[in-house]
């Protein structure tokens, strides 16, 4: 079942609440700015935390931090400590963090359709404009 309605019968009211409450969940572990970005920062391998910073312009060390934690907490990354000196720490992605690959090259490809439309739609109101100032 798909989830819209537009070329088949509508979800029931169950069905319909069950795919929120899936949906929900989903935007609730991998949702916000940044998430998905450090997933995709951390698909090239294992790196500090001032490498992923300097990847992810414009991210404070402070939300990094919180961001971190809150995907190692639901099993997406993982935080090695090297006790050496002196101590660094890496971050890698998990072997659960490959479920999201559907849903990252989905949301990719859906971004890349969704530009070119608007940059489509952009040249054709321009193109209307000159020509109703060469009308006018």
């Amino acid at each position: 079942m798909a989830f819209t309605h537009h070329n088949g019968e509508r979800p029931s009211p169950a069905q319909c609440y069950n795919k929120l409450n899936a949906a929900g969940d989903a935007l609730y572990v991998i949702g916000g700015k940044w998430r998905l970005r450090i997933i995709i920062a951390l698909s090239e391998g294992h790196k500090r935390f001032n490498e992923i910073q300097r990847a992810m312009n414009g991210i404070s060390a402070r939300v990094l931090s919180n961001e971190l934690k809150e995907l190692e907490i639901n099993g997406f990354v993982t935080r090695k400590v090297y006790t050496d000196f002196p101590v660094s720490i890496e971050y890698e992605l998990t072997p659960y963090s490959d479920t999201l690959s559907p849903v990252i090259e989905s949301l990719i490809n859906w971004g890349e359709m969704h530009r070119q439309r608007i940059m489509h739609a952009e040249k054709s109101e321009e193109k209307n404009a000159t020509a109703l100032a060469e009308i006018l």
